[in-house]
C-alpha cells in the first residue's frame, strides 16, 4: 500500500492499494488490522463506481456504431476509465459527429500517430473485459509517439480542422524552420581530435583518431549535445533548448527510428487494404474456424485491423489478402 499525501496543508493521507469496494464498517475494521494503523481515523470512506458499457467492438474507427448510423460512443460507455481516456475519445467523437453531418470524410488517427488512435484500435478491435486504461506499454511505436514530438505529429491536423490559431501555426512553424536549421548545421560540422579528446576520455569513450563528423558524436551514449558543444569550442548557433532536445533525439535514437518507420510503412499498406463492409468471412473455409468467427463478429475495415485480432494468425492474413486480391 502507498500513504499519498492529500496536500502540504493536511494531515489527511489516501491509502492507495487498499480495496475501497468494501462496505464502510468493514474497510474501517480492515484498515486497522495493518500494522501502523491500528489508530487511523476516517475523514470519508472510499467508495467504488460500477458501470456497464456497450461493447466497443460494435464501433467503427471513428467511433460511430455499427448499428445505428451517426449515433457515436465515447468515454465510459466504451468500457473505458480514466479522465484522459474519455476526453480524446469525446473529442474525436465530436468532430467525427460533426463532419458526418457535413458529409465530410472521418477523422481518423492511426497506431502510428498517436495514443488515441492505439486506443481506439484496441478498443473496437479486441475488446475489453475490464475498465481500459491507456498504458504506453500498450503502443508498439513508442519511439514514434514520444511527447517531444507531439506537436510535429498533430498540430498539422489540428491546423487543418480550424483548430490552430494563427499565432499558435506561427510559434509551430517558426520551431520546426528552427529544428531544420539546427539540424542542418551540425551535419554541416567537424571536430578535430585535439578539441574533443580531453573530453571524451572524460565520459569514457573513445578518443578520436582523426577529423570526424560532429553528428557521429551525438550518437554515442555517453555523450549529450549540450555536453559536445560547450567542450568542443566552436561557435554554436542560438537556438532554444527544445529545439536542440528535438535535434539530439532524432541523431541519437535515428537508426531505432527508421527500423520503427519501416514498421509503420508495413503496416499503412495492410491499413490501406480496405475490406468490404459484405465481406463474407464465414464462406472462406481456408481460415481456421476461430479466425472465421472473429471476424464476422468484429467485422474489420481493414487488413491491418483484421491482423491485430486475437486469433487471427498471419497465415490467415495472407488468405484474406489473396481473397480481397481477387
Amino acid at each position: 500500500m502507498f500513504i499519498e499525501p492529500e496536500g502540504w496543508d493536511t494531515v489527511e493521507v489516501y491509502i492507495n492499494g487498499f480495496s475501497t469496494s468494501l462496505p464502510e464498517e468493514v474497510q474501517h475494521e480492515a484498515l486497522r488490522k495493518v500494522p501502523g494503523f491500528e489508530n487511523a481515523r476516517f475523514f470519508r470512506p472510499g467508495y467504488a463506481v460500477e458501470y456497464d458499457y456497450f461493447p466497443p467492438t460494435q464501433l467503427k474507427h471513428n467511433l460511430e456504431t455499427k448499428l445505428v448510423p451517426r449515433l457515436f460512443f465515447a468515454g465510459q460507455i466504451n468500457g473505458t476509465t480514466g479522465y484522459e481516456e474519455a476526453a480524446c475519445q469525446g473529442l474525436m467523437a465530436g468532430m467525427n459527429a460533426h463532419l458526418s453531418v457535413r458529409g465530410e470524410a472521418p477523422f481518423l488517427l492511426d497506431r502510428s500517430q498517436a495514443y488515441m488512435g492505439v486506443l481506439i484500435d484496441d478498443l473496437i478491435t479486441k475488446g475489453t473485459e475490464e475498465p481500459y486504461r491507456m498504458f504506453t506499454s500498450r503502443a508498439e511505436f513508442r519511439l514514434t509517439l514520444r511527447q517531444d514530438n507531439a506537436d510535429r505529429r498533430l498540430t498539422e491536423f489540428g491546423r487543418s480542422y480550424g483548430l490552430i490559431d494563427d499565432a499558435q501555426w506561427k510559434r509551430y512553424s517558426d520551431k520546426m524552420n528552427a529544428v531544420t536549421e539546427a539540424d542542418a548545421w551540425l551535419s554541416a560540422q567537424s571536430v578535430e581530435p585535439d578539441a574533443a579528446n580531453a573530453y571524451l576520455d572524460e565520459m569514457g569513450t573513445a578518443p578520436l583518431k582523426q577529423r570526424g563528423p560532429l553528428d557521429q558524436l551525438v550518437a554515442r551514449p555517453q555523450l549529450s549535445l549540450s555536453g559536445i558543444l560547450e567542450h568542443i569550442g566552436q561557435e554554436v548557433p542560438s537556438f532554444s533548448e527544445e529545439v536542440w532536445e528535438q535535434v539530439e533525439i532524432g541523431r541519437k535514437y535515428s537508426g531505432y527510428i527508421e527500423k520503427e518507420l519501416e514498421q509503420v510503412e508495413k503496416l499503412k499498406r495492410l491499413e490501406n487494404l480496405k475490406i468490404p463492409a459484405a465481406f463474407s468471412f464465414e464462406k472462406i473455409t481456408a481460415l481456421s474456424m476461430e479466425s472465421r468467427q472473429k471476424l464476422a463478429k468484429i467485422r474489420p475495415e481493414t487488413l491491418g485491423q483484421a491482423s491485430r485480432i486475437s486469433g487471427v494468425s498471419p497465415a490467415d492474413v495472407q488468405i484474406l489478402m489473396v481473397h480481397l486480391g481477387r
